[in-house]
């Protein structure tokens, strides 16, 4: 198989031009990052109101993000990322115009970040879940890079430009600059032709589809693992996005333009990942990947409390960078391809619930530690990531193979279906497996260990597998779904590939010529 090269996704018309509308928006967020922090310091606020900014940017997303990824699979995912993005210009526009005018004080300069990442929270699930629909599955982890890349890139750029509007004319300008390039994210969705989605039993209640999110991560194991993964390395990595304006300015003595280069050496070295990550990641696959990226990530946390050096902290920023994207890329890549569509946008909240929550805690934590000392709010975590790697390694190792999660439909219509209500409810289902008395441990053992969490994950509450004691080859399998609207979606929306094989394989169990009997019944 050839290689494909790192921009193989940037020649899709419709992945290339949201990626540029998004490289400036990006921009515009990193300006406004520079902008808020620096003018908190200048409205007086400490080590710890700086770090709240970074709070007050992910603890909204922290805590709505779950829900609006169900609402990103129940509903149109370009229209709700127009109304997340249209938020998100507003807020930036009542920023600039408080800034300007000088009624901002620092709680309410939170707070409007704050209302800003409502509408970030809004348009996140729906944006990574729509990458598959904008690129090939092979281009996938591509993908994940050049948007890891995108907003590195708009790391080292926008810093740069924030720090030369905050010495020209005010930390309001990067507020305003902000509002603008929100316009360019809204005309490409505008201008998207996405086919429409394909839901043949219509859409789900948020609650429902909170639900049937939550269930599905529940018995999916590989993507806990990834988000276990995520959890650990961000409630230790944020401590250096909260802190590294307290190092500009206390321990290197810098300016907010000094503040920009120290972002643009993190931007840089995520450049430079997307070039060496992809086939690094080839050779020693993905678990190691991630692992030595982390290693390496805490190596760097460690070396910026220690130095008070700006060539240093500077070339020592640069190896984060490459190792952030070695980290995000990887996960995010990997979370996307274990999905199925029908729950792609609400796990995919997870992984960000995990993100941002980690960076909100961490930067609240590692902020408290930073007010008794600086070096040691970098020192302690990045011992922690060190630790928290090697456990990894063995307990929590990420997936390496790749799993076939297309829909297909591949159970039969059952009996009398068109005529129950779709409200009725539980279901019991019913199967009764004649197998093979060779094949019966065999069978027992896949059943407890796989085809359990395939029922759970496609909507199953509750599972069994019971044993006929006259006949030791007849298992009977039994689970229940709340209504039978639910258990329809099993039979037409969220059967995938991986599921047919695993039938596949326990009907290759049975007595030969024999074949399951299912039944459907219904509660009283």
């Amino acid at each position: 198989m050839v290689a494909l090269p790192a921009w193989a996704p940037l020649r899709r018309r419709a992945f290339r031009a949201l990626w540029t509308a998004q490289f400036v928006a990006n921009v515009g967020t990193w300006a406004q990052t520079v902008g808020a922090q620096w003018l908190m310091g200048d409205l007086g606020g400490g080590e710890l109101a700086v770090a709240l900014v970074q709070t007050a940017t992910t603890l909204p997303v922290f805590l709505l993000v779950v829900p609006s990824g169900a609402l990103g699979d129940i509903v149109d995912r370009r229209r709700l990322l127009l109304t997340g993005q249209a938020f998100m210009g507003v807020g930036a526009g009542a920023l600039a115009i408080l800034t300007a005018v000088h009624l901002m004080t620092p709680w309410l300069l939170l707070l409007l970040i704050g209302v800003m990442a409502v509408g970030q929270a809004v348009s996140v699930p729906s944006y990574q879940a729509i990458q598959p629909e904008l690129v090939p599955r092979d281009e996938i982890p591509l993908a994940a890079m050049l948007n890891g890349a995108n907003m590195n890139l708009a790391r080292a750029a926008g810093p740069a430009l924030g720090g030369a509007l905050i010495a020209a004319v005010g930390p309001a300008a990067t507020f305003a600059f902000n509002a603008v390039s929100f316009f360019g994210v809204l005309l490409v969705l505008y201008r998207w032709d996405r086919p429409p989605d394909r839901r043949p039993l219509g859409s789900e209640h948020i609650l429902s589809a909170t639900r049937a999110g939550l269930r599905y991560i529940r018995n999916a194991p590989r993507f806990a693992t990834v988000l276990a993964r995520s959890a650990l390395f961000m409630v230790f990595a944020s401590g250096l996005w909260a802190l590294l304006p307290a190092v500009a300015r206390d321990q290197l003595g810098l300016s907010a333009g000094g503040y920009g280069l120290l972002l643009a050496g993190v931007g840089l070295g995520a450049v430079i990942g997307t070039v060496v990550v992809p086939g690094l990641r080839d050779r020693i696959g993905t678990g190691a990947m991630v692992n030595l990226a982390m290693a390496v990530f805490g190596g760097t946390m460690m070396a910026v409390g220690l130095s008070g050096s700006t060539i240093v902290v500077v070339g020592v920023l640069l190896v984060a960078g490459i190792a952030w994207i070695g980290v995000q890329s990887t996960l995010s890549a990997t979370a996307q391809m274990l999905l199925p569509a029908w729950t792609r946008a609400r796990a995919l909240a997870y992984m960000q619930f995990v993100f941002m929550g980690g960076q909100a805690l961490g930067a609240l934590g590692w902020g408290a530690v930073a007010e008794g000392s600086l070096t040691a709010a970098f020192v302690i975590p990045a011992a922690g990531l060190l630790v928290a790697t090697l456990i990894s390694v063995r307990a929590l190792p990420l997936p390496e193979a790749r799993f076939d999660v297309t829909a297909v439909r591949h159970w039969p219509e059952p009996a009398g279906a068109m005529s129950v209500d779709s409200e009725a409810g539980p279901v019991l289902v019913m199967v009764e497996w004649p197998v093979e008395p060779a094949h019966a441990e065999t069978f027992g053992r896949l059943m407890r260990q796989r085809m359990r969490r395939s029922r759970r994950r496609t909507g199953a509450t509750l599972w069994g597998l019971f044993q006929d004691t006259g006949d030791r080859c007849l298992f009977v399998e039994t689970f229940t779904v709340a209504t039978w609207h639910e258990h329809w979606r099993q039979h037409v929306e969220r059967g995938t590939v991986g599921d047919r094989d695993l039938e596949t394989e326990a009907r290759g169990m049975l007595l030969p010529g024999a074949k399951p009997h299912v039944r459907h019944l219904i509660w009283v």
